[in-house]
């Protein structure tokens, strides 16, 4: 179980870093044309891959705590 978190814990921090570059680079591009819908697209997904991120980072430190 416990490996299970870190191996989970690992994934979600990719994919959180992920979708924060891509939401960074949709963010700018939308600022760029002035699109201020697409920067909001962007903004949002940033938040999302952040929160993922965390969600990841978590689940390594519960799987250390369990050690």
């Amino acid at each position: 179980m416990a490996d299970d978190l870190t191996r989970d814990g690992i994934e979600n921090q990719g994919k959180g870093l992920g979708d924060q570059a891509k939401g960074r680079v949709r963010n700018t591009v939308g600022g760029i044309t002035g699109d201020s819908s697409e920067q909001l697209k962007g903004k949002a997904e940033e938040l999302k891959g952040k929160a993922q991120r965390k969600i990841g980072e978590k689940e390594v430190e519960a799987d250390r705590d369990d050690r």
